[in-house]
């Protein structure tokens, strides 16, 4: 974060921003005018950085805010050595290892999987290279077809990875017609919300009502309460959906309160859902990208997850408990109703006349779904390949250039992007060395397979199928981490996972 905020470009000439939306350019005047300085003020917060790496026209601004992402907190880039994880980071490699030995275990991988659903290291890497045995060879025709793309209309002779997001929106533009940043006045935050809500009241039976007058961090943080059919409080929640100076980035549930049962009562279980999304500015309204809109469903499963809890005992209540790899399942399940045909139209409108989505849009959005899925697909498999080998394979007495190095092995064995030599992405991958996913970033993969197959039995049903819904919720959501993952799973699907409907649903097999 030290190295995030520390970073900035001050712009006053208009023409280098040339292709950024309004909104975003909105945002930098803003983030300009509270840093006491004239024109427009680009960071490396999210919002910011996605503008300019998916609109900006000027190549060496894209780079150049590449280059500032890609080493922070490294020993490259231009803060370079001034906040630099990497010696922390072996450290904590040193200490995992050394935990996973005085345990009995032969690696911090090995430890790691003793409580969850994957039972030994073999499976989880078979599980990741089964799937990139089927994402990789898609993968490279796409990357492919961008390079061409480019070169023939962009006039980008050699493809780098600053040019990725900017050809790709160039791209999707002309393959569907529909741009990321014309879906924007579609999806007013207050309309995605209610919409949120009302899914969940068809699926769950729940209602969710503002409260007012709750003490908060900050002026623009919103709290509710979730009651059930029967009336019952069942949990509560703060709302902090926009960047700021200062505030971690990403997205995020967090427990405020876990359910249990005293002497006196069963305590309601309370939730923080975070985001980073663009805050509203002057008198327009905070509108979301598709992706953002997908991002508040996913950290409201979570939340859903937690405050839906029927468990009593609070290290098994919620999401306390819940193995691993199976913690994102109800949070990546939520994001299916962000592409079905009957859900859009609850969630989406236009922030000034409230037209809903043109049909024909809603056709391309759902096609958008599978715009370089294999792309997609291989960079969290590298993600997630990285992680668990590093924390196999790692050696203390070899160091921190174990680290660099079993990274550059995995992308050479799934990447289609090839990055820089100064390009430094485990110094700031904050998921493994300061969230929680050690050893445990495939569980995206592995919940993402529980997710889709879970969803598969609504495809079947009907998407609000009411009884579904009440089942899920009954053998999912209020289990917490009361039993077995795989049984609950079972006990809903009625049968053990399969991957078919995650590639189906990624556009990786037909």
């Amino acid at each position: 974060l030290d190295a995030t905020q520390a970073w900035h470009l001050q712009i006053t000439e208009p023409e280098r921003l040339r292709g950024l939306p309004e909104t975003a350019l909105a945002m930098m005047a803003e983030a300009a005018r509270r840093a006491s300085q004239d024109g427009w003020r680009v960071t490396l917060d999210a919002p910011s950085y996605t503008a300019v790496m998916a609109h900006a026209e000027d190549r060496a601004l894209r780079e150049e805010v590449y280059e500032a992402y890609a080493t922070r907190a490294s020993d490259q880039g231009p803060h370079a050595g001034r906040w630099d994880n990497t010696p922390l980071m072996a450290r904590i490699l040193e200490l995992r290892h050394e935990e996973a030995r005085l345990l009995g275990f032969h690696d911090y991988a090995e430890k790691a999987l003793a409580t969850r659903m994957a039972r030994d290291p073999d499976t989880v890497i078979a599980f990741l290279e089964r799937l990139v045995e089927h994402s990789l060879p898609v993968a490279r025709r796409e990357i492919e077809t961008l390079r061409d793309f480019a070169r023939e209309t962009l006039d980008i002779e050699t493809l780098r990875p600053w040019d990725v997001a900017y050809a790709s929106e160039r791209l999707r533009q002309q393959e569907l017609a529909i741009s990321t940043e014309a879906l924007r006045p579609y999806f007013p935050v207050e309309r995605v919300l209610a919409g949120l809500f009302t899914i969940a009241h068809r699926l769950y039976g729940v209602s969710i009502t503002p409260v007012d007058g709750v003490e908060v961090w900050h002026e623009d943080v919103l709290f509710f309460d979730i009651h059930d059919e029967d009336g019952e409080l069942r949990g509560r929640f703060y709302l902090d959906l926009y960047a700021r100076e200062g505030k971690r980035g990403g997205a995020w549930m967090d427990e405020c309160i876990v359910r249990q049962r005293t002497d006196a009562t069963v305590e309601t279980p309370v939730a923080y859902l975070c985001c980073n999304f663009t805050p509203p500015s002057g008198e327009a309204p905070a509108l979301l990208s598709h992706e953002e809109v997908t991002t508040l469903f996913h950290e409201f499963g979570h939340g859903l997850h937690h405050m839906l809890t029927r468990v009593d005992e609070a290290a098994v209540a919620g999401i306390q408990g819940v193995a691993w790899d199976a913690v994102e399942l109800p949070s990546q399940f939520m994001e299916n109703w962000c592409w079905q045909l009957e859900a859009l139209p609850l969630f989406s409108g236009h922030h000034e006349s409230g037209e809903p989505l043109p049909a024909e849009w809603l056709e391309r959005l759902l096609a958008a779904r599978r715009f370089q899925a294999g792309m997609k697909m291989v960079r969290q498999l590298e993600f997630a390949l990285f992680d668990f080998r590093l924390h196999r394979e790692f050696v203390p007495e070899q160091g921190a250039a174990q680290i660099q190095a079993c990274l550059d092995a995995v992308r050479r064995q799934v990447a289609v992007v090839e990055v820089p030599d100064y390009h430094r992405f485990a110094q700031g991958f904050t998921h493994v060395f300061a969230g929680g996913y050690a050893a445990g970033y495939y569980s995206y993969k592995w919940a993402e397979v529980l997710a889709s197959d879970a969803f598969s039995v609504f495809e079947e049903n009907g998407v609000f199928d009411r009884e579904t819904g009440r089942r899920f919720l009954r053998d999912i959501l209020e289990r917490g981490g009361s039993e077995d993952p795989l049984e609950l799973f079972c006990r809903f699907r009625g049968r053990e996972p399969e991957i078919d409907a995650l590639l189906r649903h990624s556009g990786i097999l037909e």
